[in-house]
């Protein structure tokens, strides 16, 4: 085994283990994350190019919710999600955090009723409370 491929066993460039960790779809995806500032390494913003190791800890927001996982295994290859599962392990506080906040999302209404326009009958109720109010002046 040569040098550079020991090397390359050892540290993977962020996007890459994040594409291939399954969570972002694509490798574009996963830049375009990391660029917006969407994905911390080490509490801080990172470039693409950022070589992972084991054992560190990235943060990572996806819509909703926000990350925090531990790499456990590293890989530049897109596999099954089984596999994928297994690169990383997400931290008890991120689960417990992302838990209370989707409990807050479904106490939440879906969508707020609006009165819309009014019917027939309350169409009629309004001109005679306008009417009402106008003759008493």
């Amino acid at each position: 085994m040569s040098k550079d491929q020991d090397n390359a066993m050892t540290r993977v460039r962020i996007d890459k283990w994040l594409w291939a960790a399954r969570f972002y779809k694509t490798r574009a995806i996963a830049k375009q994350a990391i660029e917006g500032g969407k994905v911390q390494c080490g509490g801080g913003r990172v470039k693409p190019s950022k070589e992972i190791e084991v054992g560190m800890e990235i943060r990572l927001r996806q819509g909703d919710d926000e990350k925090t996982v531990r790499v456990s295994a590293l890989s530049d290859q897109r596999r099954g999600a089984p596999e994928a599962q297994k690169l990383y392990e997400e931290t008890r506080e991120s689960l417990a955090r992302r838990e209370e906040l989707a409990l807050a999302r479904k106490a939440q209404p879906k969508h707020w009723m609006t009165p819309g326009r009014p019917t027939k009958k309350q169409r009629r109720q309004i001109h005679q409370f306008k009417q009402r109010d106008t003759d008493s002046d």
